[in-house]
């Protein structure tokens, strides 16, 4: 499973930080990709305290929270300037959402110090909370720049269908010829798991953690576990469910399928059967999408679905039902994904100003 992945990953993470951020992993309840992040953001920030002598400790594992208790506005600040300045792995500095993450994760451990936690006399560890002094960066975009941006990285419309024609006519044509037999081996599949994205709108992850079992036919549904961990289950697009069928009939014959594998998705790695991993799935959605010559990610192929449906219905509850969102609040770029209505609007203004002239 893709949570098993990450659940190792974190606990290499906690080997490297005190006590009280392993007593904040088990006191609080976030999906283990958004606990990985945010592990991996307090390490970092450790990391800075030591280097910028904040603290004497000889290790992350070793900083105290009197450290962490007397920092000064001023000392974060200081860190987040060194973030906006630094680079990522790309060679780019680090976006304003890139930094709001840090913030979050710091913000979600002075909360856990400050009020959370239950110490040896029923009390927080200490009550002076620097974050709250601290401010999310703001996104100097706005809602309808986002929403162009994003609009020109979906596959709305009749380009969905082209894009999944390209992969199963002309791709076979395109690739290096010693890669297509994985292609022809893996066809179905990898078009059964685009078009669930495309028909589903489900993240990456929950897409690589289907299993057989989660899928009713019948009723043309899937079950899901959501980010924290809540059960969903999620309707699934009619048109989506050919290329579904599709490579189940095909699925346990090609991966050499026996009853133990229950991972939907499947891959052969060196003649063994192991589920489809998310690491997976984007490259190949990648791989797939810049030969088309419309680079684009799993998740804007979920934006793709949550623009649709909202273009459709004009109802943000129903899109974030559909997303497995806590409230509509994410949904609303995808108001303005489609600027067609504004522009009704102001041509409608214009023929009124010219009868009136």
């Amino acid at each position: 499973m893709e949570s098993d992945k990450y659940l190792h990953l974190i606990q290499q993470e906690l080997q490297q930080l005190p006590d009280y951020v392993n007593e904040y992993y088990l006191g609080t309840n976030h999906a283990v990709t958004t606990t990985y992040q945010y592990l991996t953001e307090i390490r970092r920030f450790f990391d800075w305290l030591r280097q910028a002598d904040l603290s004497s400790a000889p290790s992350n594992q070793q900083i105290s929270l009197d450290t962490l208790e007397h920092l000064s506005r001023n000392d974060v600040m200081l860190y987040i300037d060194q973030l906006q300045h630094a680079k990522n792995a790309h060679g780019k500095t680090n976006s304003p959402t890139s930094i709001n993450r840090s913030i979050n994760a710091l913000r979600s451990l002075y909360k856990y110090l400050t009020i959370t936690a239950d110490n040896n006399h029923g009390e927080p560890y200490f009550d002076r909370n620097v974050m709250l002094k601290i401010d999310a960066l703001n996104n100097t975009k706005t809602l309808n720049f986002r929403a162009h941006a994003l609009e020109s990285q979906m596959y709305r419309g009749q380009m969905k269908f082209d894009f999944l024609d390209f992969i199963r006519n002309e791709y076979p044509q395109m690739c290096d010829k010693r890669a297509r037999p994985a292609f022809e081996l893996n066809k179905e599949r990898d078009l059964a798991i685009i078009t669930l994205i495309l028909g589903t709108g489900v993240r990456v992850s929950e897409a690589a953690n289907l299993d057989l079992d989660d899928i009713n036919w019948q009723r043309q549904m899937i079950d899901v576990i959501r980010k924290g961990g809540q059960q969903d289950s999620v309707p699934i697009a009619p048109w989506a469910m050919e290329y579904l069928a599709d490579y189940k009939a095909i699925r346990a014959d090609r991966y050499q399928a026996v009853k133990k594998d229950r991972a939907f998705f499947l891959t052969l790695y060196h003649g063994e059967t192991r589920r489809m991993t998310t690491n997976a799935i984007e490259k190949m959605v990648k791989k797939y999408s810049t030969a088309f010559g419309h680079p684009l990610t799993p998740h804007k192929l979920r934006h793709t679905l949550a623009s649709e449906l909202y273009q459709v219905t004009k109802d943000q509850v129903l899109v974030s039902q559909q997303l497995g969102q806590k409230g509509t609040s994410a949904t609303d770029l995808y108001t303005h994904v489609d600027q067609q209505q504004q522009r009704d609007a102001l041509k409608e203004i214009s023929q009124t100003n010219n009868l009136e002239a």
